[in-house]
């Protein structure tokens, strides 16, 4: 059963550094492709941060140059270092994760399979 738990999130001010970890089990970590996705309140799931399972990243128009998405295959972590952080980015943060997804399709919250449970980010 594959298990992601997120942490790392509260409450900074803008302009501010937050890291999140997304700590996975049950799987063959280096064998998925991860992303941070994220839930403003009122709004649907927005991909924010793609890595595949070679460590090609891509990014949201809206985080790129600010975010960075990061794995450690040999302790089965995925990181998101978040700096210059503003009101917009105030969310629920997850992490996703699926075996092979299309890579055109990384920003599509409903192409993943697994998720966790969320940590939120607030900005303010």
């Amino acid at each position: 059963e594959v298990q992601l738990v997120e942490s790392g999130g509260g409450l900074v001010q803008p302009g501010g550094s937050l890291t999140l970890t997304c700590t996975v089990s049950g799987v063959t970590f280096r064998a998925y492709d991860m992303s941070w996705v994220r839930q403003a309140p009122g709004k649907g799931r927005e991909g924010v941060a793609f890595i595949d399972r070679g460590g090609a990243t891509n990014y949201a128009w809206s985080v790129k140059d600010r975010f960075t998405i990061s794995k450690d295959n040999a302790n089965n972590a995925l990181y998101l270092q978040m700096n210059g952080l503003n009101p917009e980015d105030t969310a629920i943060y997850y992490c996703a994760a699926r075996c092979r997804i299309v890579p055109k399709d990384w920003w599509d919250a409903v192409r993943y399979y697994d998720w966790g449970q969320g940590t939120q980010v607030t900005v303010s």
